[in-house]
């Protein structure tokens, strides 16, 4: 795993605080650059189009093109073009002959004389724009034709022959001289934009300080990986819910737990298809610790506890433990002391009788003695017999047998219907036929425990795919004289926790009837209770579909 960082070295706020600032200053520099190269291209595009503009006007204009087919054309054009130039702010204007002889020139000196630099395509009638050294120095310049009828190239209308051309320019000096004045401007905003980028990365780096909460890099890396190696090394599932109860986080025993789906992570929890317990217990409606939920064919035992970040509520954690097998096992326990108290009774039976059988004895009523005796035995015979008769499986006989000698104690009379016929079961119908039949009988027995006169009967009855059924149907109906269940809990009293006895060891109730029912229904199969009258007892009906051959052969 990544250990923390040493001391001393640059925090994360300072690398992006300083990165922040290493990239605005990177961009902006090339942004000023390339405000600057543009600005300079513009100026330059800008001179052109004005010094064609001016040539153009001047190469049309009639003392220039009449001045031109004059004997002296220096007399006339000379001060023309003097006047011209001092009103467009031309370094120079030159008005020359097809052959590139002077009409006109700054230096008067040079008049008469071959221009500096060629004629080019004026002299053969085409406009020409460039950046050219002359006598001047360096200028942008135009060289447009003058045509003897007055007309121009870029009128369309030239008409006539050649007869000189204008040659107009401007120093690449003075259009340098405007680019170097916007400088300061654009250096000036390129530092207020870098003053507030700088405040910006430092506001934005406080930003990410807080919603880090201090910690490095090295300490997120170091959480992350202790926190996927503590989600995913326990074997309790572990959810966890923001304050919009979506899922965060969800490790893969929870997933398995409540067979969510892989994308369940930043989903809703009524978007994840949660029965209403779980999503009660997740989102906290249904507060409390060790809160018992079934999930499919698991019984799982959840804990909750709220998560704030600040004074505020940020969501919650949930745990969740498979307690399955711990609640099989203690099913088995439960037949087991069953089965004890079972012996218990006919011990303290047992021990009455003989007691009974030695006072007569003692009294010398030897033949009342014997009468006694032999209707103790008939009786047990007939009991013994009777469920021998009808249930054929040892184990299902042998928790009947206990819960007979349980209701003796209690006082109440358990009946076995004539309807029971049981076979040999295999070990999984077994299994899940003791468990149903061991609650329901002992729901029954708490029923009628306090009720005076009171009887439980017992049908367990296997119908076989020969009567018309699809498959072999294990059908376990109780029936009790209790006080009977009101409307208004008929619907609750299969749901986890839902008792309406308190407990007398301390223990968890109201799992009974909804482990009677998670039973079922992980067989396709159903549980329903009838109340014929709230005042007279309950039927509980448990049906219990047998897929494979459930009769075991002999």
């Amino acid at each position: 795993m990544t250990t923390l960082p040493a001391r001393g070295r640059l925090s994360l706020t300072g690398s992006l605080f300083i990165g922040y600032v290493l990239l605005l200053t990177v961009a902006l520099a090339a942004v000023g650059t390339l405000w600057a190269v543009h600005l300079d291209r513009a100026t330059d595009r800008q001179y052109t189009e004005r010094v064609l503009g001016v040539a153009r006007s001047v190469a049309v204009m009639p003392q220039v093109v009449d001045g031109l087919q004059t004997a002296e054309p220096s007399t006339v054009l000379d001060p023309l073009a003097d006047r011209v130039a001092a009103a467009t702010d031309a370094d120079f204007v030159v008005i020359a002959s097809p052959d590139g002889i002077r009409h006109t020139h700054p230096d008067k000196d040079l008049i008469g004389r071959t221009v500096s630099t060629p004629p080019g395509p004026a002299a053969r009638g085409e406009e020409w724009t460039g950046v050219e050294n002359g006598t001047q120095g360096r200028t942008v310049r135009a060289k447009v034709p003058v045509f003897s009828g007055g007309g121009s190239v870029n009128g369309g209308d030239a008409g006539g022959d050649v007869v000189g051309y204008v040659s107009l320019g401007i120093l690449t000096s003075s259009a340098a001289t405007e680019v170097r004045a916007s400088v300061p401007a654009i250096l000036g905003m390129v530092a207020v934009v870098l003053v507030l980028g700088v405040g910006g990365a430092w506001a934005l780096s406080r930003q990410v300080r807080t919603k880090t909460h201090g910690l490095e890099p090295a300490d997120i890396t170091a959480l992350l990986e202790s926190r996927e190696a503590l989600l995913y090394a326990v074997r309790e599932g572990v959810l966890a819910v923001d304050g919009a109860d979506r899922l965060v986080l969800a490790n893969l025993p929870a997933r398995d737990m409540l067979g969510l789906p892989d994308d369940a992570e930043g989903r809703h929890l009524d978007e994840l298809g949660l029965s209403e317990r779980v999503r009660d217990i997740v989102s906290g409606d249904d507060p409390g610790d060790d809160r018992l939920l079934l999930a499919g064919n698991r019984i799982l035992v959840a804990n909750r506890m709220p998560v704030q970040v600040r004074g505020e509520d940020a969501g919650a954690v949930v745990t969740l433990r498979d307690r399955t097998e711990l609640d099989r096992l203690t099913g088995e326990l439960d037949g087991a002391r069953t089965v004890t108290r079972g012996l218990r009774a006919q011990t303290h039976e047992f021990a009455n009788r003989v007691h009974t059988v030695a006072g007569l004895l003692e009294l010398g009523a030897y033949d009342e003695a014997r009468a006694y005796l032999a209707d103790l035995s008939a009786t047990h015979t007939r009991t013994s017999t009777d469920i021998s008769e009808h249930v054929r499986d040892p184990a299902v006989a042998a928790l009947t047998i206990a819960k007979s000698a349980q209701a003796s104690e209690m006082g109440v009379d358990l009946r076995l219907s004539p309807m029971t016929s049981v076979p040999a079961l295999d070990r999984e119908v077994r299994s899940d036929a003791l468990l149903v039949l061991g609650n329901l009988v002992d729901n029954a027995l708490d029923a009628v425990a306090s009720a005076p006169h009171g009887w439980v009967e017992l049908m367990v009855r296997l119908h076989t795919a020969d009567s018309g059924l699809p498959h072999d149907l294990l059908e376990i109906r109780v029936t009790d004289s209790g006080q009977g269940v009101a409307d208004d809990v008929a619907e609750e009293i299969f749901r986890l926790g839902f008792t309406t006895k308190a407990s007398r060891d301390g223990g968890t109730r109201g799992l009974g009837l909804a482990l009677v029912k998670q039973v079922c229904e992980s067989r396709e199969g159903s549980v329903e209770m009838e109340a014929p009258d709230a005042d007279e007892g309950a039927v509980f009906t448990a049906c219990l579909p047998v897929r494979t051959a459930a009769v075991v052969p002999s």
